[in-house]
Protein backbone atom coordinates (compact mmCIF):
# COMPACT_ATOMS: atom_id res chain seq x y z
CA UNK A 1 0.00 0.00 0.00
CA UNK A 2 1.40 3.38 -1.04
CA UNK A 3 -0.51 5.25 1.69
CA UNK A 4 1.78 6.23 4.58
CA UNK A 5 0.43 5.23 8.00
CA UNK A 6 1.25 5.87 11.63
CA UNK A 7 -0.24 4.78 14.98
CA UNK A 8 -3.41 6.78 15.56
CA UNK A 9 -2.53 7.61 19.17
CA UNK A 10 0.77 9.20 18.07
CA UNK A 11 -1.04 11.45 15.63
CA UNK A 12 -4.11 12.36 17.68
CA UNK A 13 -1.96 14.01 20.35
CA UNK A 14 -0.55 16.43 17.74
CA UNK A 15 -3.80 17.42 16.03
CA UNK A 16 -5.75 20.55 17.07
CA UNK A 17 -8.68 19.77 19.34
CA UNK A 18 -10.98 22.54 18.06
CA UNK A 19 -11.41 24.83 15.06
CA UNK A 20 -11.63 24.40 11.28
CA UNK A 21 -8.56 22.66 9.88
CA UNK A 22 -7.60 20.71 6.76
CA UNK A 23 -5.91 17.51 7.93
CA UNK A 24 -4.40 15.64 5.00
CA UNK A 25 -1.58 13.47 3.71
CA UNK A 26 0.38 15.46 1.16
CA UNK A 27 3.79 16.07 -0.34
CA UNK A 28 5.23 18.70 -2.67
CA UNK A 29 3.14 17.56 -5.63
CA UNK A 30 0.10 15.63 -4.39
CA UNK A 31 -2.69 15.54 -1.80
CA UNK A 32 -4.58 12.39 -0.81
CA UNK A 33 -8.38 12.56 -0.70
CA UNK A 34 -10.82 9.75 0.09
CA UNK A 35 -14.02 8.54 -1.50
CA UNK A 36 -16.28 5.52 -0.97
CA UNK A 37 -18.24 3.78 -3.72
CA UNK A 38 -20.08 0.62 -4.62
CA UNK A 39 -17.82 -1.99 -6.24
CA UNK A 40 -18.85 -1.26 -9.84
CA UNK A 41 -17.50 2.30 -9.54
CA UNK A 42 -14.73 1.87 -6.98
CA UNK A 43 -13.05 -1.16 -8.52
CA UNK A 44 -13.16 0.37 -12.01
CA UNK A 45 -11.44 3.52 -10.71
CA UNK A 46 -8.76 1.59 -8.82
CA UNK A 47 -8.02 -0.63 -11.83
CA UNK A 48 -8.10 2.07 -14.51
CA UNK A 49 -6.65 5.01 -12.59
CA UNK A 50 -9.54 7.33 -13.38
CA UNK A 51 -13.31 7.58 -12.83
CA UNK A 52 -15.40 6.19 -15.64
CA UNK A 53 -17.80 3.35 -16.36
CA UNK A 54 -20.84 3.79 -14.11
CA UNK A 55 -19.41 6.93 -12.49
CA UNK A 56 -21.74 9.89 -13.14
CA UNK A 57 -20.48 13.32 -14.12
CA UNK A 58 -24.02 14.71 -13.75
CA UNK A 59 -24.16 14.70 -9.96
CA UNK A 60 -22.02 16.23 -7.21
CA UNK A 61 -19.18 14.05 -5.95
CA UNK A 62 -17.64 14.71 -2.51
CA UNK A 63 -13.96 14.36 -1.64
CA UNK A 64 -12.57 14.25 1.89
CA UNK A 65 -8.88 14.74 2.75
CA UNK A 66 -9.52 13.51 6.30
CA UNK A 67 -9.42 9.69 6.67
CA UNK A 68 -11.45 9.45 9.88
CA UNK A 69 -14.24 11.61 8.42
CA UNK A 70 -14.44 9.11 5.57
CA UNK A 71 -14.53 6.25 8.08
CA UNK A 72 -17.40 7.88 9.93
CA UNK A 73 -19.31 8.62 6.74
CA UNK A 74 -18.91 5.10 5.34
CA UNK A 75 -19.09 3.29 8.71
CA UNK A 76 -15.60 1.92 7.97
CA UNK A 77 -16.71 0.67 4.57
CA UNK A 78 -19.74 -1.25 5.86
CA UNK A 79 -22.50 1.01 4.52
CA UNK A 80 -24.27 -0.28 1.41
CA UNK A 81 -22.91 1.47 -1.66
CA UNK A 82 -19.74 2.56 0.17
CA UNK A 83 -17.90 -0.74 0.44
CA UNK A 84 -14.90 0.24 -1.70
CA UNK A 85 -12.76 2.90 -0.02
CA UNK A 86 -10.44 4.75 -2.37
CA UNK A 87 -7.37 6.83 -1.60
CA UNK A 88 -6.93 9.27 -4.48
CA UNK A 89 -3.64 11.10 -5.04
CA UNK A 90 -4.65 14.43 -6.51
CA UNK A 91 -2.33 17.02 -8.04
CA UNK A 92 -1.65 19.56 -5.31
CA UNK A 93 -2.09 22.44 -7.76
CA UNK A 94 -5.57 21.07 -8.57
CA UNK A 95 -6.47 20.77 -4.88
CA UNK A 96 -5.43 24.39 -4.35
CA UNK A 97 -7.57 25.37 -7.32
CA UNK A 98 -10.53 23.51 -5.78
CA UNK A 99 -10.06 25.33 -2.47
CA UNK A 100 -9.87 28.70 -4.24
CA UNK A 101 -13.16 27.99 -6.06
CA UNK A 102 -15.07 26.64 -3.05
CA UNK A 103 -18.35 28.24 -1.93
CA UNK A 104 -19.92 27.41 1.44
CA UNK A 105 -23.04 25.26 1.51
CA UNK A 106 -24.60 27.70 3.96
CA UNK A 107 -24.72 31.50 4.06
CA UNK A 108 -21.75 33.00 5.92
CA UNK A 109 -22.33 36.78 6.32
CA UNK A 110 -18.66 37.58 6.94
CA UNK A 111 -17.68 35.98 3.63
CA UNK A 112 -20.51 36.83 1.22
CA UNK A 113 -21.98 40.06 2.61
CA UNK A 114 -25.55 39.33 1.54
CA UNK A 115 -27.60 36.19 1.11
CA UNK A 116 -28.26 37.15 -2.51
CA UNK A 117 -24.52 37.38 -3.19
CA UNK A 118 -24.00 33.95 -1.61
CA UNK A 119 -26.80 32.41 -3.68
CA UNK A 120 -25.22 33.79 -6.86
CA UNK A 121 -21.86 32.36 -5.81
CA UNK A 122 -23.43 28.94 -5.18
CA UNK A 123 -25.01 28.93 -8.65
CA UNK A 124 -21.81 29.91 -10.44
CA UNK A 125 -19.31 27.77 -8.53
CA UNK A 126 -18.53 24.14 -9.36
CA UNK A 127 -17.17 23.50 -5.84
CA UNK A 128 -19.21 23.27 -2.63
CA UNK A 129 -17.59 23.57 0.80
CA UNK A 130 -18.81 22.05 4.05
CA UNK A 131 -17.28 22.10 7.51
CA UNK A 132 -18.63 19.14 9.49
CA UNK A 133 -17.75 17.79 12.93
CA UNK A 134 -14.69 15.60 12.75
CA UNK A 135 -15.06 12.20 14.39
CA UNK A 136 -13.21 9.94 16.78
CA UNK A 137 -12.42 6.41 15.47
CA UNK A 138 -15.34 5.16 17.57
CA UNK A 139 -17.68 7.52 15.71
CA UNK A 140 -18.02 10.06 18.51
CA UNK A 141 -18.34 13.66 17.40
CA UNK A 142 -15.38 16.00 18.04
CA UNK A 143 -15.22 19.78 18.45
CA UNK A 144 -12.70 20.03 15.60
CA UNK A 145 -14.23 20.55 12.15
CA UNK A 146 -13.28 18.57 9.03
CA UNK A 147 -13.60 19.80 5.47
CA UNK A 148 -15.37 18.07 2.61
CA UNK A 149 -15.60 19.42 -0.91
CA UNK A 150 -18.36 18.74 -3.43
CA UNK A 151 -17.33 18.79 -7.09
CA UNK A 152 -19.59 19.17 -10.10
CA UNK A 153 -19.55 20.27 -13.74
CA UNK A 154 -16.21 21.13 -15.30
CA UNK A 155 -14.30 20.68 -12.02
CA UNK A 156 -15.67 17.16 -11.55
CA UNK A 157 -14.80 16.30 -15.16
CA UNK A 158 -11.21 17.49 -14.64
CA UNK A 159 -10.98 15.65 -11.33
CA UNK A 160 -12.23 12.37 -12.80
CA UNK A 161 -9.76 12.28 -15.70
CA UNK A 162 -7.03 14.93 -15.62
CA UNK A 163 -6.04 15.71 -12.04
CA UNK A 164 -5.57 12.23 -10.58
CA UNK A 165 -2.03 10.94 -10.16
CA UNK A 166 -2.89 7.60 -8.54
CA UNK A 167 -5.88 5.71 -7.11
CA UNK A 168 -5.56 2.94 -4.55
CA UNK A 169 -8.25 0.61 -3.21
CA UNK A 170 -7.60 0.65 0.56
CA UNK A 171 -10.67 -1.39 1.52
CA UNK A 172 -8.57 -4.25 2.93
CA UNK A 173 -6.61 -1.84 5.12
CA UNK A 174 -9.85 -0.25 6.33
CA UNK A 175 -11.29 -3.66 7.21
CA UNK A 176 -8.13 -4.58 9.14
CA UNK A 177 -8.13 -1.33 11.13
CA UNK A 178 -11.87 -1.45 11.84
CA UNK A 179 -11.27 -4.03 14.58
CA UNK A 180 -8.98 -1.62 16.47
CA UNK A 181 -11.31 1.39 16.66
CA UNK A 182 -12.77 0.44 20.04
CA UNK A 183 -11.59 1.15 23.59
CA UNK A 184 -8.01 -0.01 23.08
CA UNK A 185 -6.67 1.88 20.07
CA UNK A 186 -3.00 1.11 20.67
CA UNK A 187 -2.87 -1.01 17.49
CA UNK A 188 -4.92 1.33 15.29
CA UNK A 189 -3.06 2.68 12.26
CA UNK A 190 -4.33 5.67 10.32
CA UNK A 191 -2.87 7.53 7.33
CA UNK A 192 -0.26 10.13 8.29
CA UNK A 193 -2.05 13.47 8.27
CA UNK A 194 -0.85 16.95 9.14
CA UNK A 195 -2.29 20.44 8.75
CA UNK A 196 -2.49 21.41 5.09
CA UNK A 197 -1.06 24.91 4.51
CA UNK A 198 -3.20 27.43 2.65
CA UNK A 199 -0.69 30.19 1.96
CA UNK A 200 -3.01 32.70 0.29
CA UNK A 201 -4.51 34.77 3.15
CA UNK A 202 -7.60 35.69 1.12
CA UNK A 203 -8.41 32.04 0.43
CA UNK A 204 -7.68 31.09 4.03
CA UNK A 205 -10.05 33.80 5.22
CA UNK A 206 -12.73 32.77 2.73
CA UNK A 207 -12.49 29.15 3.88
CA UNK A 208 -12.67 30.39 7.48
CA UNK A 209 -9.63 28.32 8.48
CA UNK A 210 -8.65 28.47 12.14
CA UNK A 211 -5.16 29.42 13.29
CA UNK A 212 -3.20 26.69 15.11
Amino acid sequence: MKLRTEPYLNQASKWPKTGRHILAQFDENTVVVYQAYRPAIGLFAAEQGYFGGEFSLNRMSWIKPNFLWMMYRSAWGTKPGQEVILAVWLKRSAFDEILASAVHSNFVPGVYGSEKSWQQSVKSSAVRLQWDPDHHPSGAKLERRAIQLGLRGSVLASYAREWIVNIEDISEFVEQQHQYKGADRSQLLTPCETLYPVTDPDISQKLRLSVF
